[in-house]
């Protein structure tokens, strides 16, 4: 639903919890403001959650908040990025696009790069050992998926021989400071290129020419996304999410904690061997649908 023209979206059973649907790149001027208009609507949630920016990292709002783990890279110059917070493995990575032919470059989004990014999310059923969200949407579906915040959008496409085979998607905040990755995908069928790799490397430039100080990549990861993102010089930087009770049902599950996520009560050890096991078994299930695809 809508409030205030934002999106809101509302998960679990209790608490009912409400957030924007676009948490991570949108954000809400004044909270108090906005809670009175979610009271208003009559929605059926028992607790608010929201964030605030990863260029604003100390709590300034009166509400109860606990702390939330993102990754984000400090940007000053596209060359100190380059010479002083990646290494030798990663600028080599990042070369490696160019020697195989890949060109990146900044696209308008138009029915042509719709139709580049739907190939790629339905090359495979899997990302990062977990199903697509995306994977056999429609154009049209997935097309409306990707129009979100265009006016402050960049996309950006990696190309190899004409045809799309990386892109990203990513939101400039508002008051210029900081920016988001909201989609970074790339086709299987060419990960040899390191089409991946030259895309971030582009959004970093991006950012540095635009004079943005900070680039969020989603939330810090574990295991080989983890890994990932610290190569390219993200870190871990933890910012409030702050939690506002919408009734007596809300109040009283903060005071039991119950909003808290797994996430949060679950030791990362046992986080990785269920992601493991969890990645075995959507190999084992979708195996035949890969292998018939050549992946």
């Amino acid at each position: 639903m809508d409030v205030n023209s934002k999106a809101v979206a509302i998960l679990g059973l209790f608490p009912r919890i409400a957030r924007l649907r676009s948490e991570y790149h949108d954000y809400i001027d004044s909270p108090e403001t906005f809670v009175a208009r979610l009271k208003e609507a009559k929605i059926h949630a028992d607790v608010f959650t929201f964030l605030q920016p990863v260029s604003d990292t100390a709590p300034k709002y009166h509400h109860f908040f606990s702390w939330t783990n993102v990754a984000v890279l400090t940007i000053s110059t596209y060359e100190n990025w380059w010479k002083r917070q990646v290494n030798d493995k990663t600028r080599n990575m990042v070369r490696k696009a160019g020697k195989k032919g890949v060109a990146i470059k900044l696209s308008e989004f138009s029915d042509e790069l719709a139709k580049g990014i739907h190939a790629i999310y339905n090359e495979c059923p899997l990302v990062q050992g977990r199903p697509s969200k995306h994977y056999g949407k429609d154009f049209q579906t997935l097309k409306m998926a990707h129009a979100t915040f265009l006016e402050r959008s960049v996309f950006i496409g990696a190309y190899y021989e004409g045809v799309l085979i990386g892109f990203i998607k990513m939101i400039l905040h508002p008051g210029g400071r900081s920016a988001s990755l909201m989609q970074i995908m790339s086709l299987v069928a060419h990960r040899d290129k390191a089409p991946t790799n030259a895309l971030l490397a582009k959004a970093i430039e991006t950012c540095a020419e635009r004079g943005i100080e900070h680039l969020q990549y989603g939330t810090w990861s574990r295991r080989s996304l983890g890994d990932f993102k610290k190569h390219h010089g993200f870190a871990l930087v933890k910012i409030p999410r702050y939690f506002v009770p919408l009734n007596l049902r809300g109040r009283i599950a903060l005071a039991l904690g119950l909003h808290r996520s797994s996430a949060e009560i679950v030791p990362g050890s046992f986080q990785d061997v269920f992601a493991n096991l969890r990645a075995k078994w959507y190999l084992f299930k979708y195996r035949s649908q890969m292998q018939s695809q050549g992946l």
